[in-house]
């Protein structure tokens, strides 16, 4: 576990990096006298939508990768390893397709989002480049996590690409790129330009070869490949599509259109500060997982799977605690546009989202990565005929832009009680012990100890106060209470850099 805590650790604070560029670029998007509502809502649809492409490209390449490259590296030396090759041309091939069905689709799109989102179909186009450089990035960025390379690949998702964002930010302010349209044109490349340094990366460092002669690895399991590709490719696919209909849904249905992409946007950049330590726990924890299915060590699954779940609701607690603390003085303390105070109710039912998600471990990757890929497929169909209709209807027709929030949390709820159900009774794996519950309790008595004691005063100085009382507080209480055997070992090394003990 040294070597995953390790990993997952430095992940994190590149991750926690980026989301203060992030956080600044959000800042520097919705501040007064910055963007408007409706372009910064372009970018969070040209997220959505780059993501949504990936999902339809990829064909199930990831998946692919992660558990058949343990195969190739125990039979093949590097040169004559050829599972990059097919994953990049076959995810490039998907693509195409993806092209294809959105130049056939473009007049049903123009009419579904015309009215409420003109700025979206006049940039419709310049949408392509950024979903290839997303999917060219994640196929890379899969292979690359075989190679134990997760720092360095999140910090070019985290940090380059949002400091990317930021340059163009600012050249944008001081008058170098003009009017919004360069701005746009410019940041639809951000994505390859990401890519194009992983690919240089791997290559300097020997990690890249590319071959179209299929190996012995690739006809001995190729029957397997595409068993495991049709199943896993279907049930990340409908998961994919839950994850960003909201966003979509809104830019459609919403009679605020983009501006209510925008509020939204804000909600999901504020709860993505809950998710950050998650995606470095995954990107750590995929290689491990797939040698340990391999090697039959079902102890180490389990293990990986409790200490994921802990440390993940740890801070997804702290963090949402903390943001929910501030939420409103924040905006005002900022000067945020004063649109953007209705965030705070849609960023509390997403923030609830993401402790359900990340409380229970990497219970996805534990399925994706066994022999039981089947699951995938299916609880990613429950997914989504849960999220799709209820997504619309909350939206449409009661609550607008938190309608999207509360479908998720509930849809996402359920979706993780299957796969928590699932590995119980199929591996008798779960990851729960009474350290959740004082976990859980730990934040809410903090989180209400600081609310009463400092509600009444506001400004930036008691942001900080506010903060530094509840950090104090809920990280004394983790370190006391034990709650975490990662905790430890972490604070003594932080003690002895600090000079604080030898």
């Amino acid at each position: 576990m040294s070597q995953i805590r390790r990993q997952s650790i430095i992940s994190s604070l590149m991750v926690y990096v980026g989301f203060a560029l992030g956080f600044f670029n959000t800042y520097l998007f919705t501040k007064e006298g910055g963007f408007t509502k409706e372009q910064y809502g372009l970018t969070g649809i040209f997220i959505a939508l780059a993501n949504l492409m990936f999902s339809f490209a990829n064909l199930g390449m990831p998946s692919y990768i992660f558990k058949f490259y343990p195969y190739y590296e125990d039979n093949l030396d590097k040169k004559r390893n050829d599972i990059l090759t097919w994953a990049l041309l076959v995810s490039l091939i998907g693509f195409c397709f993806v092209v294809m069905g959105g130049i056939y689709f473009k007049d049903l799109i123009i009419f579904k989002f015309g009215k409420n989102s003109p700025e979206f179909v006049n940039y419709y186009y310049w949408i392509f480049p950024f979903g290839l450089g997303l999917t060219l990035y994640s196929i890379l960025e899969s292979y690359a996590w075989q190679q134990k390379e997760s720092i360095f690949t999140n910090f070019l998702r985290e940090v380059l690409f949002r400091g990317l964002t930021t340059i163009l930010i600012i050249c944008t302010f001081i008058g170098w790129l003009g009017k919004f349209d360069l701005f746009i044109k410019i940041y639809s490349f951000t994505y390859l330009i990401t890519a194009l340094v992983l690919l240089f990366y791997l290559i300097k460092k020997g990690n890249l070869h590319l071959t179209f002669k299929a190996s012995i690895v690739t006809k001995k399991y190729a029957k397997k490949i595409l068993t495991l590709v049709k199943f896993i490719y279907g049930g990340t696919l409908v998961y994919a599509v839950a994850g960003v209909f909201d966003t979509i849904l809104l830019a459609s249905v919403s009679v605020n259109g983009l501006a209510a992409v925008a509020v939204y946007s804000l909600a999901q950049n504020m709860a993505s500060l809950i998710q950050a330590p998650q995606r470095g726990i995954i990107s750590s924890s995929i290689a491990a997982l797939s040698k340990a299915w391999k090697d039959k060590d079902q102890q180490r699954i389990l293990n990986i799977y409790k200490q994921s779940s802990i440390n993940q609701l740890i801070f997804a607690v702290g963090m949402f605690s903390l943001i929910w603390l501030n939420f409103e003085d924040g905006i005002f303390t900022f000067h945020l546009q004063s649109g953007y105070i209705d965030a705070k109710w849609v960023f509390f039912f997403i923030g609830l989202m993401r402790i359900v998600d990340m409380g229970t471990g990497v219970n996805a990757q534990i399925i994706s990565t066994s022999t039981l890929w089947k699951f995938e497929f299916v609880t990613g169909v429950i997914l989504l005929s849960i999220t799709l209709p209820m997504n619309y209807i909350l939206t449409k027709y009661y609550f607008d832009v938190m309608g999207p929030a509360i479908a998720n949390l509930i849809s996402f709820t359920i979706y993780n009680l299957i796969r928590f159900w699932y590995l119980q009774k199929k591996f008798s794996m779960q990851p729960f012990t009474l350290k959740s519950i004082y976990t859980i309790v730990l934040g809410i008595i903090s989180y209400y100890l600081c609310f009463y004691l400092f509600d009444s005063y506001h400004g930036f100085a008691w942001l900080v106060i506010r903060s530094v009382s509840f950090i104090a507080l809920y990280g004394s209480g983790t370190i006391l209470l034990q709650l975490s055997s990662d905790i430890i070992p972490v604070w003594n090394t932080l003690q002895k850099r600090l000079g604080f003990r030898s």
